[in-house]
């Protein structure tokens, strides 16, 4: 199969090979090279970093060309002079990354700038969260590329193994960031969250008892706060109720508890995610006008179009909005304010399936159900049924259109 790679790549034996002729289909899946390119993030305030110094040491341990962008790693405290003692090239430019690449490692979902440099045929792997996503997905359509979204590979036990870090960075985050927001001269009521004797401790709701949840609750917890969870699954807020011991409330969710817990809280956190999904719209625009002035909402879902029906994404540089006399915080990169921590963890889930594409090409999305789930774009069709459910496309059984390439 000719693709627009330098050399030829074959999706029956995950080669790439100077001749086609030359295709060993029934031999062992050895020696195979890739070129893995690592761009810099673009995104406002994203330190974070595809591929650490420690990542590029296996993948050209494994064989394989890397190529970095100049100061990719800046964020991380890791210089060019690292990229280079790991075996990396280092490039002056994003266009050379991307034209040099076989396979685009990245962190955050590529920008209109980034989109519009990648190739049919080129591997993108990378968070996407295309659901509320409508111009990057038609940008990827266009594109011809391979777009695999670290958010919706998956594991053995039904988790989200990639996407499981940054929520574990995130939920931790959205209690430093609805504190600070609560803070008066921030917007907020001027409450703190932990109390002080003789004064009630802030109250936190948070929706949805998963990673981001969970890590939420322990960060307020530990601060003192008055922590309630609601959730839909029993065995879920049984697990929850084990793990504190007593130091939290938990409720099943219904319109109700909702109403309830939102209507007293200081700070709400949306933890609520459905995989490769558009979030759910749980708390009205008509409920913020029962919620205290000033309290804070935080939005962790907001990469998925947020759970609450007044968000929008936000930045770093300008994280906050007020509607109805809440402050919302809505920044869509969390974990890229700590990107020391984040792009260490992330790299640590990452790379085990980056080198697995390395090294077998399309044959390792063929061979793995995990890293299938991952594929949500292959050659100009949608092969996520959330994505082509939340935007209207036909979907494409990943392995039908991985078989006919």
């Amino acid at each position: 199969m000719q693709t627009a790679f330098a050399r030829t790549f074959h999706v029956c034996c995950g080669d790439i090979l100077v001749d086609e002729s030359a295709c060993r289909c029934d031999e062992p899946n050895e020696g195979t090279q890739m070129r893995v390119g690592c761009p810099k993030e673009i995104k406002n305030n994203e330190y974070r970093v595809g591929l650490t110094p420690g990542s590029v040491r296996e993948y050209v341990a494994h064989g394989h060309d890397v190529i970095i962008e100049t100061n990719a790693g800046l964020g991380i405290d890791a210089d060019d002079g690292a990229y280079q003692a790991a075996g990396a090239k280092i490039v002056g430019s994003a266009r050379d990354v991307f034209e040099q690449s076989d396979m685009i490692v990245k962190v955050k979902e590529p920008q209109p700038s980034e989109w519009a440099m990648l190739r049919e045929g080129q591997l993108l792997y990378t968070y996407l969260h295309l659901a509320p996503d409508p111009a990057q997905t038609k940008g990827l359509i266009e594109s011809g590329c391979t777009a695999i979204a670290y958010e919706t590979v998956s594991d053995e036990h039904g988790g989200l193994p990639l996407l499981a870090p940054m929520s574990e960075v995130a939920g931790r985050l959205a209690i430093q960031a609805g504190a600070t927001a609560l803070q008066k001269i921030n917007g907020g009521r001027g409450v703190l969250l932990g109390g002080v004797p003789g004064v009630l401790p802030g109250k936190v709701t948070i929706i949805g008892g998963g990673v981001v949840g969970l890590n939420a609750a322990k960060m307020a917890v530990g601060l003192g706060a008055d922590v309630t969870i609601l959730d839909r699954s029993i065995p879920r807020l049984r697990q929850l109720d084990d793990i504190f011991n007593g130091r939290i409330h938990t409720r099943f969710s219904t319109i109700e508890a909702l109403e309830d817990e939102v209507f007293s809280a200081d700070v709400v956190v949306g933890a609520v995610l459905i995989a490769g999904a558009a979030a759910p719209k749980l708390v009205t625009r008509e409920m913020l006008t029962g919620m205290k002035k000033g309290s804070v909402i935080v939005d962790v879902a907001i990469d998925q179009g947020g759970c609450f029906e007044t968000s929008h994404a936000t930045t770093h540089s300008d994280p906050t909005f007020e509607v109805e006399g809440i402050i919302h915080y809505c920044v869509a990169n969390m974990p890229g304010a700590v990107p020391v921590t984040s792009a260490h963890a992330l790299n640590n889930a990452t790379l085990y399936y980056g080198l697995q594409l390395a090294d077998k090409g399309l044959k390792a999305i063929a061979e793995n159900r995990h890293l299938r789930a991952g594929l949500n774009v292959h050659r100009g069709r949608i092969t996520s049924k959330p994505v082509a459910d939340a935007l209207g496309y036909e979907l494409a059984e990943p392995l039908a259109v991985l078989k006919s390439a």
